[in-house]
């Protein structure tokens, strides 16, 4: 399947990914919007920073309101950019993450700060300019419903897919397969800034500079390919869908140590 934007507006771009599922590029970090046009819906990550004013752009051209719900697949710096920016605008919005990933979101602890030794790319080299402090969400961040239940959007369950950080989270929509994986996995080599300036795509493991622990990145990605899904939209990158995703998630199943982990880091 190829996905053709629908919105392109300087460095954002809409996908129709699914019935009911909107992707939103944000230069090189994507967000997803749930629900149908009109109803009620939640957005799954907020990208990266100084995007705030397209975000809501795109959910009052779809939606016509604030959302039931934030969620977010993990407190990185480009899937929490404009969190504040929205909030303030969208007042009294609760945010859901996972248990372990709240200390970074009560600005009670920092992530580690990137590895740049890794990937051989420039995205990579640059990694130490990129934020990594916690920020502080107070009162307005609760834990996902230990249930495995997703706030304010039925039929959509949540699955823990830590890796990349303590508290990594993934969406799943098991009536037609479709997969929300944050940084579980990826469809873009994002230490590379060709690959992402031209967003190649191509299957991977999460972005190695900010991964904190490999042997659970895989197992991660192991359980997400085991869900069989049939539409895929990560934290970075394009879209993907059968026939091109079975084929390219049991690559990477079989090659991960090879494809995804680095030779050398801090975090190998």
């Amino acid at each position: 399947m190829e996905w053709n934007g629908i919105l392109t507006a300087g460095f954002t771009e809409t996908w129709e990914v699914a019935a009911g599922v909107l992707g939103l590029r944000t230069l090189f970090s994507n967000t997803a919007f749930i629900g149908r046009s009109g109803s009620d819906w939640i957005l799954v990550d907020t990208g990266l920073g100084n995007f705030a004013g397209s975000i809501m752009h795109t959910a009052w051209e779809q939606f016509g309101k604030p959302p039931q719900a934030i969620v977010l697949t993990h407190g990185h710096f480009d899937h929490v950019g404009n969190l504040k920016e929205l909030l303030e605008e969208w007042k009294g919005t609760p945010v859901y993450a996972h248990p372990q990933e709240l200390p970074y979101l009560t600005g009670k602890e920092d992530y580690p700060p990137a590895d740049p030794s890794v990937g051989g790319g420039l995205m990579a080299v640059a990694a130490p300019l990129y934020p990594h402090r916690g920020i502080d969400l107070g009162a307005a961040v609760h834990p996902l419903p230990e249930d495995g239940s997703v706030p304010g959007a039925k039929g959509w369950t949540w699955l823990h897919t830590p890796g990349h950080s303590p508290g990594h989270i993934s969406l799943f929509r098991p009536e037609d397969r479709v997969l929300i994986a944050g940084d579980a996995l990826i469809t873009v080599k994002q230490e590379s800034a060709f690959a992402v300036i031209t967003q190649h795509k191509e299957l991977h493991g999460p972005p190695a500079y900010f991964t904190l622990d490999w042997v659970e990145a895989e197992k991660s990605v192991r359980k997400l390919a085991l869900l069989d899904p049939q539409v895929l939209l990560a934290g970075h990158g394009l879209p993907m869908a059968v026939p091109e995703l079975s084929p390219a998630l049991a690559h990477l199943c079989k090659t991960f140590k090879e494809l995804s982990v680095p030779a050398q880091g801090k975090f190998v």
